[in-house]
């Protein structure tokens, strides 16, 4: 039994000791590990592949291109007799483009001539320093601003060469990694390499591809390094001041999926640098949009303006947009715009749909229909005859021409504007009479601007892009302007928020956001965010109103104002907009020219929509010529999109 014991401890001793020595050996190793990071000087490599930008069917919008580079790190403590003489070699072996300004020349002067620069100082602003009259800056720029033409001319060329890379080996923070130069040359690249520089490395630098040229281009964005302004915000978020980052459009907003990871690298004592940890690239964008169905669009708006462009009235019309959407859920498949530059050039201005604002027109009058049953303004079917309004010291407002009876529906499949003005009227408090008066207030523009809103009018249409605008808000109180608004012809609104806008009437007043991005995912194709459809708002109305207003926007597609807009095989319902506006043609700023625009939204089939789509073209006619021909520049496009999406996809 005392063996048993003894055995018994033995083992607890050798179990003991063995825990004991590992837990010595872990904490030494953490220890040792701790050390390292807090003695080692750890940098990152200069770029890193961020995520692709694909579209709904894989198909790579945005790339990465790999860029052979040379890059400088500071090593501590190395003096600027080293970085010259590093800037040296490396001058020897590298070709520039660029040249040295003359203000950093006089800079490098000053680095390099410490005891002359500090000639240039007198006894006197010496003192004034002493004394803090100037600080160390002050005296920096006045020994700049005497360094003399004569001073610098006896640097040569090569000399030069040598002030410019120095220059780069200094820029930015301490830290950061230095971009000497790009694209180098194999033979550059190899020189470099057999070197081996203190802090000088031959990384790959990657920038953006664009596999379809300038298609979606300004919608993509751009990538550079993190702006001024935004440093604070960067550093935040745990980006280094050397990243580069997305600075507009899809790049911006989605950065924290594509930026991917750096290299991390060590710097070893002799400053060569030991890989610790490979990055990896950044997850890719799925967006929504079908670049087959985006480049045959585009080729049909090609045809389409330079066809409009030989019609008569046409001088001041410089292209059109286009937007395809799904209404069920508020993504975008197409979006398209292009200014015709003249001799078959053009210039993509997709990203104008964000910030460029129109008067619409008639268009929205199915907001204004859903704001006269809302406010009990509509007597359903009620018959009357369409004529025109004239108010006290106002010429007389009408509607395109006579229309004869009409009720709510037939309304909006002519286009009435007779009927609108009678409805506004009445939401002033107002029964209508000839030449009468009629006092208005801001209240009944917000009351319009209010139900508007809920139609995603004159507010942003929460697509995943920055800056989004919403138009321009009249500001002025009158009476006759309160009708001009009910028909489209006051307050300005983007092609986007058009878009949001017939979507909304499908979904019965459910107002979705508009999107671009579907999903993303990581490089085995895992999803990590996929997009759900938000609801921003609602307008709450009963169904059978909202089945009127469908009922009179189906009646203009098939037998009203917008016949000729989409095949009838196509079922279609919308409305067609017609509007005047002032046009800059001097580009001085101020509009001398008074212009019409033409506008077109509709969704198909009618009762299972797959598609909604909005058409504007801007200042497709003027007032200023002999004849007043109207080009139906917006019916060709309207047609000939329509029939080419519903056919192919």
């Amino acid at each position: 039994m005392k063996k048993f014991y003894i055995g018994i401890a033995f083992l607890f001793l050798c179990f003991t000791s063995g825990m004991l020595y590992h837990l010595i050996l872990e904490k030494r190793a953490f220890y040792e590990k701790v050390y390292e990071e807090k003695t080692s000087v750890f940098v990152s490599s200069l770029s890193r592949p961020r995520g692709r930008i694909l579209d709904a069917k894989g198909r790579i919008l945005v790339d990465n291109v790999g860029i052979k580079s040379i890059v400088y790190r500071k090593t501590n403590g190395i003096s600027l007799e080293e970085e010259v003489e590093i800037a040296k070699n490396l001058a020897q072996l590298l070709e520039f483009k660029e040249n040295i300004s003359e203000m950093d020349l006089k800079k490098y002067w000053l680095g390099t001539h410490q005891k002359e620069g500090n000639a240039l100082i007198t006894e006197e602003e010496y003192d004034l320093y002493e004394h803090r009259k100037l600080n160390s800056n002050d005296l920096y720029l006045l020994k700049l601003d005497r360094i003399t033409k004569d001073m610098l001319d006896y640097y040569d060329e090569f000399e030069k060469k040598v002030a410019y890379i120095y220059t780069l080996m200094n820029k930015g923070y301490y830290y950061d990694a230095k971009l000497i130069k790009l694209e180098v040359t194999e033979k550059e690249y190899a020189s470099v390499l057999e070197k081996k520089m203190v802090g000088v490395t031959n990384e790959m630098y990657f920038k953006r591809d664009y596999p379809y040229g300038a298609t979606l281009r300004s919608i993509f964005g751009t990538v550079g390094n993190i702006p001024k302004e935004l440093e604070s915000y960067y550093k935040n978020q745990g980006y280094a001041m050397d990243d580069i980052v997305g600075i507009s459009f899809l790049e911006q907003q989605y950065d924290s999926y594509l930026k991917g990871e750096k290299d991390t690298y060590k710097v070893e004592e002799d400053g060569t640098l030991t890989l610790v940890s490979e990055g990896k690239r950044g997850n890719d964008l799925v967006l929504s949009i079908d670049i087959e169905m985006q480049l045959g669009i585009e080729e049909i708006l090609k045809e389409e303006i330079k066809k409009g462009k030989e019609l008569k009235n046409t001088e001041y019309y410089q292209g059109s947009y286009v937007l395809v959407g799904d209404p069920n859920t508020g993504a975008i498949k197409a979006l398209a715009g292009l200014k015709y530059l003249g001799h078959d050039v053009f210039k993509n201005v997709e990203s104008d749909v964000l910030f460029s604002s129109f008067t619409a027109g008639s268009i929205v009058k199915g907001a204004s229909m859903a704001l006269g049953y809302q406010n009990n303004l509509v007597e359903v079917g009620k018959k009357v005859r369409d004529a025109c309004v004239k108010l006290y010291l106002v010429p007389e407002k009408c509607s395109y021409k006579k229309l004869g009876i009409i009720d709510d529906i037939t309304a909006l499949k002519t286009s009435s504007n007779y009927y609108q003005f009678l409805l506004a009227i009445k939401l002033a408090g107002y029964s209508y009479s000839y030449n009468m008066k009629m006092d208005v207030t801001e209240s009944h523009f917000q009351i319009y601007r209010d139900v508007f809103s809920k139609f995603g009018l004159g507010v942003k249409t929460g697509i995943d892009l920055p800056n989004e605008q919403t138009g321009i808000k009249g500001n002025t109180i009158a009476a006759d302007l309160l009708l001009n608004f009910a028909i489209g012809q006051y307050d300005t609104y983007t092609p986007l928020a058009l878009l949001q806008y017939i979507n909304t009437i499908y979904n019965n007043g459910v107002r979705y956001d508009l999107s671009l991005m579907d999903r993303i995912v990581d490089k085995e194709n895992n999803v990590v965010v996929k997009k759900e459809k938000k609801v921003l708002s609602t307008f709450s109305l009963e169904q059978q109103y909202f089945d009127r207003i469908k009922t009179g926007l189906y009646q203009v597609v098939n037998i009203g104002t917008g016949s000729g807009y989409v095949d009838k095989s196509l079922n279609a319902a919308g409305k067609t907009g017609t509007s005047e506006t002032i046009f800059d043609s001097d580009n001085d700023g101020v509009g001398d020219v008074k212009t019409i625009n033409n506008t077109f939204a509709m969704y198909a089939p009618y009762d299972n929509p797959r598609y909604s789509m909005v058409v504007v073209s801007p200042n497709v006619s003027h007032y200023n010529g002999k004849t007043d021909y109207f080009a139906y520049i917006n019916r060709y496009i309207s047609a000939s999109v329509s029939d080419y999406i519903f056919a192919n996809y």
